[in-house]
């Protein structure tokens, strides 16, 4: 089968992506996957290939380093609020016109179309060449993090286009119950399916020792808004005793305003460097704030990341995240915002520490790729079969 996947994305770092289409080619399929502002030097999987449209945001360079950039003046930050919304919508269509371009130019049995900013497109390729139409929905759209000013009329008709559009689709796919559930509500769709974020087990980092007692905790993943990186960067000037890292890419305008105090901060790293850095600091911190649905819905993939590299969690106490948590006592768990009680969660998985590494161990066969692999390619195996004779 001719699979193409649709992202507005880098592709090359992005783990779902990549995962989602090495699994599906080493089935046998083809998968090509047309991407924006994907690295000239970058290698894809085998069996998968990739082409690019489109570039960066004006308001972040490409490849721009973590802390490079300069906190904007008043009249700036004024400007990209206000604007924001109108730049991002006109990224998404110029985007779309130009991968529809590169898209009809291809044969393909299936459109995998990756986040909603894809699903219209996705929708009229699989339309016109009358093919399935897999949404895989990274989040619930709906209730994401809005930066910039609030857009209510183009929210509600990004809603009701996904209503109707997901609905024509062969499957949904999302990344966790929450997200599922929710979606199943809102749209009385009975056709979603859970891929979690999770990561093949074992890592090449396994011959990093882990330490007898944590020496520090690491956050990895994206570090901006309502990430809760102020309470880390408070609770760890309390953590005199232990090491407190940020790692992974920046929103630059972000970062020039924060204020360190005694954080490490460390530009995107590759996955086995990261596991690497987990299993010699001993916790992870998988945080996020409440402030938005989405976030008290979501599955964050730092947390089977941190399963993968086998170490224990702190973890926000938002619904989802806390409910997985709980259910395979994979760490300790902190209010959101709270800094003193993230600080205390942390002094907890220290003390506890023996106990929760086991727990992770135990919890890893059900949360790793391999087992979400296999729901992935049931799906693909009951899409209907385009009809190539009319």
């Amino acid at each position: 089968m001719n699979i193409l996947m649709l992202v507005i994305t880098t592709v090359a770092t992005d783990t779902r992506v990549v995962r989602e289409a090495t699994t599906l080619a080493d089935a046998g399929h083809h998968v090509h996957v047309i991407g924006r502002g994907v690295p000239e030097d970058w290698t894809p999987p085998r069996g998968v290939t990739v082409s690019s449209v489109g570039g960066a945001s004006v308001f972040q360079k490409a490849g721009a380093p973590v802390g490079g950039g300069r906190r904007l003046p008043p009249h700036m930050r004024a400007a990209r609020w206000a604007l924001l919304p109108q730049h991002r919508a006109s990224a998404f269509a110029a985007w779309g016109r130009a991968a529809r371009t590169d898209a009809l130019a291809r044969t393909f049995d299936v459109v995998h179309a990756h986040d909603f900013n894809t699903l219209e497109l996705g929708a009229e390729l699989a339309r016109e060449r009358r093919v399935p139409l897999v949404y895989d929905t990274h989040e619930l759209w709906s209730g994401r993090p809005r930066v910039g000013r609030p857009t209510p009329v183009r929210a509600a008709r990004e809603a009701k286009v996904e209503g109707e559009l997901g609905a024509e689709a062969a499957a949904v796919i999302t990344v966790g119950e929450g997200v599922a559930d929710a979606l199943r509500a809102r749209y009385d769709w009975s056709h979603v399916t859970v891929v979690h974020n999770t990561f093949p087990s074992g890592t090449a980092a396994a011959d990093v020792p882990l330490p007898d007692t944590p020496t520090g905790a690491v956050y990895a993943g994206r570090i901006a808004p309502y990430r809760e990186i102020e309470a880390i960067v408070t609770a760890a000037r309390e953590l005199t005793d232990l090491d407190v890292t940020l790692v992974g890419p920046a929103d630059d305008t972000y970062l020039a305003a924060l204020d360190r105090g005694p954080v490490q901060v460390l530009g995107a790293l590759p996955v086995d460097d990261v596991d690497a850095l987990l299993r010699r600091t001993g916790l992870a911190l998988v945080t996020h704030s409440d402030r938005w649905e989405n976030h008290r819905l979501a599955m964050p993939n730092k947390l089977f990341h941190a399963v993968r590299a086998g170490v224990p969690v702190i973890a926000t106490d938002v619904r989802e995240l806390a409910r997985v948590v709980r259910q395979h006592d994979l760490g300790t768990l902190y209010r959101p915002g709270d800094a003193a009680s993230l600080a205390a969660a942390v002094r907890e998985a220290r003390d506890r520490y023996p106990e929760l590494l086991a727990n992770v161990r135990a919890a890893e066969p059900l949360l790793s790729w391999e087992h979400d692999a296999e729901t992935l390619l049931r799906l693909y195996a009951d899409l209907p079969v385009p009809d190539r004779t009319s």
